[in-house]
């Protein structure tokens, strides 16, 4: 039985062990909380309020998520493993994936007319939000893509897995990319499935079609937005004194991403708990105010 915990070479034999190996740690990976894959995942499903659209949402960030861990895999043959495990390399990616996220956050929020932060949200039928009739506008709905490719370049226990031991197990630099491949194709499994549950989940809410887009746009814009300033908080911090955050808790789970719980987790959880959450009871509460809950 292969170790997914620490996978040795001697223990994978062929080709198709390695890419076996890849793909299941590429589902765990998916499963388990992540900073670089939930938040922006859910943000995006959301916004879509129907299953449909929380499973592309999904699909497409995982897509690039999977070209980047392929092309990482081939330059890791190579030994940019080496820069990867630099301590601020992965601060660096936070701040980059926060800007990202807080843009297209801010832009959502401010097509929809929804002021920042803690002022008053406007939700009804006299001023209604400025939603294009297919819902997100067209850039909006393919920034999956950039995100996953962004993202893709974060390092951790998965990350140094496929680059240090499964790329180099290929043998040969011309089939180094697909552990980084298959690693992406097992992540894209479970972000299909938890975008299409995240989309069903907000198209059962019971508002009104324009109800219903003003309040996915709120709920994905304001997690987008806040969400994308709390990387980028966490990012320069981290880049500047990565020391600060070295800290960890240890569950003694032996399953990575949740064996140990640090910085990463934090953002998880201050994201999708608290921003999108307080986004979300907040979006509630408006519209029941102005009577459009059905």
């Amino acid at each position: 039985m292969i170790d997914l915990w620490n996978p040795q070479v001697q223990e994978l034999g062929g080709a198709a062990a390695v890419l076996g190996t890849a793909l299941v740690l590429g589902m765990v990976h998916g499963v388990t909380p992540d900073e670089h894959t939930w938040p922006i995942t859910f943000s995006y499903a959301v916004g879509s309020y129907s299953t449909r659209g929380g499973m592309r949402a999904g699909f497409l960030f995982s897509l690039a998520f999977a070209l980047q861990r392929a092309i990482a895999s081939e330059l890791a043959y190579f030994a940019l493993v080496r820069l990867l495990a630099w301590n601020r390399w992965e601060y660096f990616v936070y701040v980059v994936v926060g800007l990202a996220m807080a843009g297209s956050g801010f832009y959502l929020l401010r097509r929809g007319r929804i002021p920042h932060l803690f002022h008053t949200h406007s939700m009804d039928s006299e001023a209604p939000p400025q939603v294009e009739p297919e819902g997100s506008p067209r850039f909006v709905r393919f920034m999956p893509l950039i995100h996953g490719f962004i993202a893709g370049w974060g390092t951790g226990a998965f990350a140094l897995i496929v680059y240090g031991t499964l790329a180099p197990a290929m043998g040969s630099p011309w089939l180094a990319f697909l552990p980084g491949l298959f690693f992406g194709l097992g992540t894209m499994i479970v972000q299909i499935a938890f975008g299409g549950f995240i989309g069903a989940w907000a198209a059962r809410r019971r508002f009104g079609e324009r109800a219903m887009k003003a309040f996915a746009r709120r709920v994905s814009g304001e997690t987008l937005a806040y969400g994308g300033i709390a990387f980028v908080l966490a990012g320069a911090i981290g880049s500047f004194d990565p020391v600060l955050f070295s800290w960890s808790l240890a569950t003694g789970i032996r399953v990575h991403n949740l064996a140990h719980l640090g910085i990463g987790f934090v953002l998880v959880v201050a994201v999708l708990i608290g921003i999108a959450g307080r986004a979300f009871f907040g979006a509630v509460r408006d519209l029941e105010r102005t009577g459009k809950a059905a």
